[in-house]
């Protein structure tokens, strides 16, 4: 029974007790530092490890290209090749350094410290992790060979090694330059006990300061690139983006335009089909039904219509009033294009038909769009329409000169040449649009039209 009563109280007394904060507290500030350690553990052998002598050759730098009209004539294709030359030539800088003495003990142990001093900086071209690997145990093996007259550092291996590891920082990711740092200052640690010149002191401080100031400058200039090299890709994005929202708005246009006139007409075959049994006296049944069947699948197609083309319009989007514009207010249009200021010409070929209402509502929009261009980018230019009624179809061309007048910058989205190809291309035709030879503008659009319309009257 003592036991049994005294068990909860102890139980209350060690829960209530403060020091058990701090030891838990304590052990998962253990467990975070543990899993912080494999974390780095796990960058340093995926950075330097994994991988580490793959081929991965120096491509070329397009952003160079800039340079070549500061280079002589025959040097200008190889402008993007630029850095390469400067690895190759600070490579071989070192290695007549090396074999000139560059703190060497004699001219044997030059030419050693020229190869193991020289290859590592030509490494980076191709393999840059693996050159940092071999610059590190060239480096080493110079040492226990005692060829230097500074420890652990010779001249030429500070130089070469500093080298390698900003070319790799600046090819590979930022953070290679902490792991590579901190080795190598362990490495130079490492290797000062060992050293038993009493007229030569160690440098692994001068290399450790060395180095970080140029890795911290690599660091700097590879952020850099990144962050442009990403202003880039997102500006594509956007431009991208940019791209296929006008073509969705002006899809957009097109299908509100389009559900107007097919509503009109499924309007007027529904009616006309309601009507048509009370204009024959006592019609056959089979024709009532006839004409009510096609009445209610002409309500039905309307309904689904309006359904289906009716989301693409606006919250605040309203018909309009007047019917959609044909070819026939084409003579309207270019009055107003004329009294703005500028000249147009109208040139009508072939015999003047009635088309389908899509067709002469794309045709006007097209040439309604092309008038507004020459407007806005050739001010004072002369302008020709031309509509040409041929077999199958129907030819518009709108062509104007060179702007007479000074030209205002005009930035958007590019609405007019991406809203006429969507329209041609809705009705299956072929468009093209360019500059003419004098300095101007030509858009040239063919629309198929099916046969069986008839003319309504002649040439203008």
């Amino acid at each position: 029974m003592t036991e049994t009563a005294q068990h909860p109280a102890a139980e209350d007394d060690t829960a209530a007790h403060p020091a058990g904060a701090p030891a838990r507290s304590g052990a998962w500030t253990a467990r975070t530092e543990i899993r912080l350690l494999r974390g780095g553990l796990r960058a340093v052998r995926q950075d330097l490890i994994t991988g580490a002598f793959a081929f991965r050759p120096l491509p070329p730098a397009p952003r160079l290209k800039a340079l070549a009209g500061h280079l002589p004539e025959p040097l200008r294709p190889y402008a993007g090749w630029l850095p390469h030359a400067g690895i190759v030539a600070a490579a071989v800088a070192l290695m007549a350094y090396a074999a000139a003495g560059g703190g060497m003990n004699d001219t044997q142990a030059g030419m050693v410290g020229a190869l193991f001093f020289g290859i590592p900086p030509l490494l980076v071209l191709f393999r840059p992790v693996g050159a940092w690997w071999v610059s590190t145990a060239s480096w080493m093996v110079m040492a226990m060979a005692d060829l230097s007259d500074t420890w652990p550092w010779p001249p030429a291996g500070l130089y070469s090694h500093v080298l390698v590891m900003a070319l790799v920082v600046v090819r590979t990711r930022p953070r290679m330059a902490v792991w590579m740092w901190l080795i190598t200052f362990g490495l130079g640690r490492v290797f000062e006990p060992f050293h038993d010149t009493w007229w030569s002191e160690p440098n692994t401080l001068l290399m450790t300061s060395v180095s970080f100031v140029a890795l911290l400058a690599a660091a700097l200039l590879r952020g850099l690139y990144d962050s442009r090299h990403e202003i880039v890709r997102q500006t594509a994005v956007t431009e991208h983006e940019r791209s296929r929202r006008t073509l969705l708005e002006e899809r957009t246009t097109i299908a509100r335009e389009l559900h107007d006139v097919v509503a009109h007409h499924m309007s007027v075959v529904a009616i006309q089909a309601e009507a048509a049994p009370y204009r024959v006296e006592n019609p056959p049944p089979e024709l009532a039904q006839a004409f009510a069947t096609i009445r209610e699948n002409a309500v039905a197609a309307l309904v689904e219509l309006r359904r289906v083309l009716g989301v693409v319009r606006a919250a605040d989007h309203e018909a309009p009033d007047a019917p959609q514009p044909t070819l026939a207010e084409l003579d309207t249009l270019l009055d107003n294009v004329r009294a703005a200021g500028q000249s147009v010409e109208k040139v009508v070929t072939g015999a003047v038909r009635e088309l389908p209402p899509g067709v002469e509502l794309s045709a006007y929009r097209i040439v309604q769009e092309a008038l507004s261009n020459t407007l806005r980018h050739a001010p004072g230019a002369d302008a020709r329409v031309e509509v040409s009624y041929v077999l199958g179809g129907l030819g518009l061309r709108v062509v104007n000169g060179p702007p007479r007048g000074p030209v205002r910058p005009s930035p958007g989205a590019g609405h007019g040449i991406t809203g006429m190809r969507e329209r041609v291309a809705m009705l299956g035709g072929g468009m093209t649009a360019g500059p003419t030879d004098d300095g101007g503008y030509e858009t040239a659009v063919f629309l198929p039209v099916a046969a069986g319309t008839e003319p309504t009257g002649e040439p203008e």
